[in-house]
């Protein structure tokens, strides 16, 4: 299919990048909010409560859906293994990377080290599923990748240590593996997609928090965790896995980049964050990076 980069992008193409757009937007505003949480709770309880947020409300709504009609199987059981896989790296490990990774960070600090996770996708694509590359696209990457390094290194006690850094980049590797996985089952229900690895990612790390955290957090903190869940990891990823179907991995995690700048956003502008020295030189390195990814055109290109 033609790509949306081309300047007559058909009808199915427009709806998958607005999918991945909306998607992006919910992914970067619930960046920051997480970091606003991980100080009243251990971090174990914050990945577990973000997934399971997310899995039981989306699980309701399939069982309310099913009953109003008969469905096919929500996932064919050729795709088990796949959905199983993406479900460990991207639904349990990379949730608790991540919340410790936002322990030593700010919220727009943590935000702009996610667009690691659109360059980790990327060259995963490349390289396992052989999906188009180009100097232009790597160019970018090599931008992004700079400016998260400025990031790590930072000697503000704002900025990410290298320690957090680490595990938000170890976070973003393990979601891009889950990405090109999700990419196998994809043709499957996007709700079920989502609410299996927000059950599944949701009970295994409130079970894990439970032995070695101690004491869960007020269940009020527990529910305002979980409606995060849900917008950022449950309806974003409903609507990525719709947009990922008519773009391929690689271009939907281009679009995805967005999310990052959108933590950014509601970093500084909701919760009033101050940036550290090196987040202004990463965040024009980064932009300029996504700008790169966003602009390249490979007319006619079939995914």
């Amino acid at each position: 299919m033609t790509t949306a980069a081309t300047p007559r992008a058909p009808p199915g193409s427009r709806r998958a990048i607005l999918a991945v757009l909306v998607s992006s937007v919910l992914f970067g505003a619930s960046t920051p909010l997480a970091r606003a949480l991980v100080g009243t709770m251990d971090p174990l309880w914050l990945a577990g409560a973000l997934y399971a947020g997310s899995g039981l409300a989306l699980s309701a709504w399939l069982l309310v859906r099913r009953r109003r009609a008969e469905a096919p199987p929500l996932i064919a059981r050729k795709d088990v293994r796949w959905l199983a896989a993406a479900i460990a790296c991207g639904g349990i490990l990379a949730p608790v990377a991540f919340a410790f990774g936002l322990r030593a960070s700010t919220g727009a600090t943590a935000s702009l080290l996610l667009n690691l996770e659109s360059v980790f996708t990327v060259a995963l694509a490349w390289f396992l599923f052989g999906e188009h590359r180009n100097a232009r696209v790597i160019s970018g990457m090599a931008l992004i990748v700079i400016g998260c390094a400025l990031l790590g290194g930072g000697d503000s006690p704002a900025a990410a240590t290298w320690q957090g850094a680490a595990l938000i980049a170890g976070a973003c590797l393990l979601w891009a593996l889950d990405n090109n996985l999700t990419r196998k089952v994809a043709g499957n229900d996007a709700v079920a997609i989502a609410a299996a690895k927000g059950v599944a990612g949701g009970a295994v790390n409130l079970a894990l928090a439970a032995l070695v955290a101690g004491a869960p957090p007020a269940a009020s903190t527990l529910v305002a965790t979980g409606a995060v869940g849900l917008a950022g990891y449950g309806i974003s990823l409903v609507l990525f896995v719709v947009g990922m179907r008519g773009l391929g991995a690689a271009r939907a995690s281009a679009y995805y980049a967005l999310a990052p700048f959108i933590g950014v956003a509601v970093a500084f502008l909701v919760l009033g964050e101050a940036a550290p020295a090196a987040f202004w030189p990463a965040l024009a390195l980064m932009s300029a990076g996504v700008w790169l990814h966003l602009t390249e055109r490979r007319a006619g290109h079939a995914h």
